[in-house]
């Protein structure tokens, strides 16, 4: 093995992690900003017991049964509805202000590569921060123009932003976020248009 490759191990060693859940054939690709310190400990996204994405799924269209949040329920979206998790940065942090310039840097062409070779159709970010940062810092001039579907696609994918899911994001009720799952899974029940 060689210098580099060792350091390259001990620096993933030391950079523990959320795991990002993926499979061939995925359909849609959930982005995070970047994963939370107990995200990282609990091993799945949305881990915190008031964070409303598991509710909201549950409540909307876009599942036909009820999960209980834990690795076994993420699982079961990767493999029976297609739907993986990532971040656009994989640094955890205890919030989002921690991150640096250099972590986009770093992280953005993993992001990248990942869209490009899972192939999904959409891509689902979970905040304006998200797909703000992303855009500004390795997608080129696109401006997000609000929640929802966005008038452009990102690597080949389909773009739509729902109300980030955490409780510190108080601006939005459970039945907001719920609503805005509702339309997403109408968009992905629609064709998909040449106009976006």
């Amino acid at each position: 093995m060689s210098e580099d490759e060792e350091t390259r191990g001990a620096a993933s060693r030391d950079d523990a992690t959320l795991p990002d859940f993926l499979a061939d054939g995925l359909r849609v690709l959930s982005v995070g900003i970047n994963p939370s310190l107990h995200a990282v400990r609990a091993g799945y996204p949305f881990a915190f017991a008031r964070n409303r994405f598991w509710p909201a799924l549950n409540a909307s269209q876009l599942i036909d049964e009820q999960l209980e949040p834990g690795v076994a329920a993420t699982r079961r979206l990767v493999e029976h509805y297609g739907f993986g998790f990532t971040d656009v940065v994989k640094r955890p942090t205890p919030g989002m202000k921690s991150l640096r310039a250099a972590d986009y840097a770093r992280w953005l062409p993993v992001l990248r590569e990942t869209i490009e070779r899972t192939g999904v159709e959409w891509l689902w970010f979970h905040g304006m921060t998200a797909l703000r940062a992303m855009c500004r810092h390795a997608a080129g001039h696109f401006e997000p123009v609000g929640l929802g579907r966005q008038a452009f696609e990102l690597y080949g994918a389909a773009v739509f932003v729902s109300p980030n899911p955490s409780p510190a994001n108080a601006r939005y009720s459970l039945a907001a976020i719920t609503a805005s799952y509702d339309n997403f899974a109408a968009c992905l029940t629609a064709p998909r248009t040449s106009s976006y």
